[in-house]
């Protein structure tokens, strides 16, 4: 991670969860890190904790459904840090619902935080690369469901949007490549994260699979550090991580 000391990483999702660990952790490692979320008060109190470390942590109101609240966000980095090396797009959506009868709006909700967002802040992060000349690293936090499907009721668009995730990233890789970018991008998908993501989605303990092996946040975290400790040379494109014994089926 050395090569990174003292550049600027923005993170989204930061106010909890893999988000929050994360954050922590490039602060330690001796990063600037911006973390956005539409809840601000968190990251501001984990900015607190971190006083006196090597890095520095920043709190931005950012709602990832809003696509001017990211081009602002991503303006005010540029402006008062400078250009973003590091953007792990972390923040995700899941609402219970159902596609045979479900919501529209739930639905749009969850494309617009999980692939719309994330698309928006990757192409603001790869604008400041590429007018710096920075080989950079963006690293989609995605999910094994978006690479194999489970029985759990309620899931309806949530699946589909972290499919789009894996294919956004290959799509990506494959511009860069076109282009000649340096930028690498990189796709980590976790299994059952013991967060309260779950919780806040609406699934019960019940329909959750609560008792299910998991992973946590520290960990996923620590699969994310590993991707981006990674030389300029190799490019990791997708790293999915189970808890041993997971059978999520």
């Amino acid at each position: 991670m050395n090569r990174w000391v003292g550049k600027v990483a923005v993170v989204t999702g930061a106010s909890a969860g893999i988000g929050a660990v994360l954050a922590e952790k490039l602060v330690k490692e001796g990063l600037q890190v911006v973390g956005l979320a539409r809840r601000e008060e968190p990251i501001k109190s984990l900015s607190k904790k971190l006083q006196g470390q090597k890095g520095k942590l920043y709190a931005l109101k950012v709602d990832l459904s809003k696509p001017d609240e990211i081009i602002n966000a991503f303006k005010w980095v540029k402006d008062n840090l400078g250009p973003v090396h590091i953007l792990v797009n972390n923040a995700g959506l899941a609402i219970n619902d159902s596609l045979s009868d479900g919501n529209y709006e739930s639905w749009k909700q969850v494309l617009d935080v999980n692939v719309l967002g994330l698309s928006v802040a990757t192409r603001e992060a790869v604008k400041q690369m590429k007018e710096n000349k920075i080989d950079g690293h963006i690293v989609h936090v995605n999910s094994i469901l978006g690479h194999r499907l489970v029985t759990m009721p309620g899931l309806n668009m949530y699946p589909a949007s972290k499919y789009a995730v894996t294919a956004l990233t290959e799509t990506l890789l494959n511009e860069f490549n076109q282009k000649n970018l340096k930028i690498k991008i990189s796709s980590v998908s976790p299994g059952v994260v013991k967060t309260d993501f779950r919780r806040v989605a609406g699934y019960t303990p019940q329909n959750a699979e609560e008792n299910f092996p998991g992973i946590t946040s520290e960990e996923v975290a620590d699969a994310i550090i590993y991707v981006l400790s990674t030389p300029p040379t190799v490019q990791i494109r997708e790293l999915i991580l189970t808890a041993v014994g997971e059978s999520f089926q």
